[in-house]
């Protein structure tokens, strides 16, 4: 019965990561394109779309780290050295995502929130790229 629930299980754990990678990483694409927009409609107009963002976006990351945290549970023994490296990796490029998010939102100078909005898009990026490496 348990190796019946298997992949019902796997697709559940799987999904959950994928839709808060979406959240996570689409949301900053989306928010990135909005924010010329935003800017035009008043000052603080952006401050508070990015507001709301962070109300979606660190749930999404909490569940991003759970569900990375189980997928690494169910899948990594036997693995070899090469994908333990990726996965190292990958650990610290979203670690990386998660502190330059959190110095975006505080950063009060428009360099200050280009520079960590950057970082955390490039990180984010990339650990999207090395979650699919180790999804292959």
């Amino acid at each position: 019965m348990i190796a019946q629930l298997a992949p019902a299980v796997d697709t559940v754990r799987l999904s959950l990561h994928v839709l808060a990678a979406t959240v996570w990483v689409g949301g900053q694409i989306t928010l990135a394109g909005l924010v010329p927009t935003a800017r035009r409609a008043g000052p603080d107009v952006p401050r508070q779309v990015a507001a709301a963002f962070a109300r979606l976006s660190w749930p999404a990351y909490a569940v991003l780290i759970a569900t990375g945290v189980w997928n690494v549970a169910a899948v990594h023994a036997g693995q070899p050295n090469a994908w333990q490296a990726v996965l190292g990796v990958k650990i610290a490029v979203v670690v990386v995502a998660g502190l330059a998010a959190w110095l975006h939102a505080r950063s009060r100078s428009r360099a200050g929130l280009a520079a960590w909005g950057a970082a955390t898009s490039l990180s984010s990026l990339t650990a999207v790229v090395l979650g699919v490496l180790l999804a292959g």
